[in-house]
């Protein structure tokens, strides 16, 4: 029997880092979705409502990449408050060629925060203008502070607003992310202040209403809502979609079910036969995105199987090179 690798959350803490070599790799992996030969199934999702619970699996084949990465990753958002992380999980390796068990990547969710903030950093690279400055997060738990490092990575910043629920939580990472990537972030009590100032709104939430009102919104911002994964999510209001000028799908399958693409075809404001241009076929210049300085721009982001399959088989890459983790024979 072949040899199973197994890396733990410090391996792989220590191989793969929220840098521009982890954005690319995600990028790569909307390319390849924009090309037509990916498979990928629907997110099997089941909610676990009696402890504000849910857990998605994810997976995808890549032509070209031989492994695929299947993906368990619950989301109990009420863990903070018994001091546990709302976000765990792990990633299997599969052979592409054999279906042999390759490695297990005991992650605890740290590559699914990785891949994630790299996603949006993808989209802002593609649609955010290339003068953006300054930025607003919605949200104040870890992926608000990762997507902000990913931001800066592909859009150098000189200030950042976060906006919390909680304005003690928004304050204390405000103070960590101004010393640690040495710009000014503040954080600010009222939401329509803190995105009608800013270049860049990201949302990182799990609420369950709009926190994103579109008469706040002003020409040439770009905003990406990566919080809406599940059918009773949403975080900008539906009239966001109506108010912007391109809207850009992760994955449109997913967003017209569980992204903010759900609410606008609900509410009667886009119709569900309209298709647009999917973040893939902006980065292979297939589509436009941002037309104009001006424009709004909005990436939904719901999370694919692709970027599990990039991310981990990335990682296994990196171990292979460093000879990081251990082997066992079942």
């Amino acid at each position: 029997m072949p040899k199973i690798k197994i890396l733990t959350e410090s391996d792989l803490r220590e191989l793969v880092k929220l840098d521009l070599n982890a954005i690319d790799c995600i990028e790569k992996a909307f390319s390849a979705l924009a090309g037509g030969e990916v498979v990928m199934p629907p997110i099997l999702s089941m909610g676990i409502h009696h402890f504000n619970g849910e857990v998605d699996v994810k997976t995808a084949y890549v032509p070209g990449i031989n492994s695929f990465a299947i993906k368990m990753s619950p989301g109990f958002f009420d863990n903070p408050k018994i001091g546990l992380p709302s976000t765990s999980g792990l990633m299997v390796l599969f052979s592409a060629k054999t279906g042999m068990l390759e490695a297990l990547l005991l992650d605890n969710g740290y590559l699914t925060d990785v891949r994630t903030a790299a996603a949006g950093a993808v989209a802002a690279r593609h649609l955010a203008r290339e003068d953006a400055k300054s930025a607003c997060i919605i949200g104040s738990g870890n992926q608000a502070e990762l997507q902000l490092k990913a931001l800066n990575l592909v859009r150098p910043l000189n200030r950042a607003i976060i906006w919390g629920r909680s304005k003690d939580k928004a304050s204390l990472l405000a103070q960590k992310l101004s010393n640690e990537l040495n710009i000014e972030v503040i954080a600010e009590a009222d939401a329509e202040t803190a995105i009608s100032n800013s270049d860049v709104i990201i949302t990182t939430t799990s609420s369950k209403k709009a926190l994103v009102m579109s008469e706040w919104l002003r020409p040439g911002q770009h905003i990406t809502a990566m919080g809406s994964d599940q059918d009773d999510k949403c975080e900008l209001e539906a009239s966001c979609l109506t108010r912007c000028d391109s809207y850009i799908p992760d994955y449109q399958a997913q967003t017209e079910i569980l992204g903010e693409l759900r609410p606008a075809i609900a509410e009667g404001l886009i119709s569900a036969d309209t298709r647009f241009p999917e973040l893939g076929s902006i980065i292979i210049k297939e589509k436009v995105g941002r037309k104009s300085e001006n424009d709004i721009t909005i990436a939904d982001l719901t999370g694919t199987g692709i970027q599990d399959t990039a991310i981990a088989t990335f990682a296994r890459e990196k171990a292979e090179l460093s000879d990081c983790g251990s082997d066992f024979e079942s």
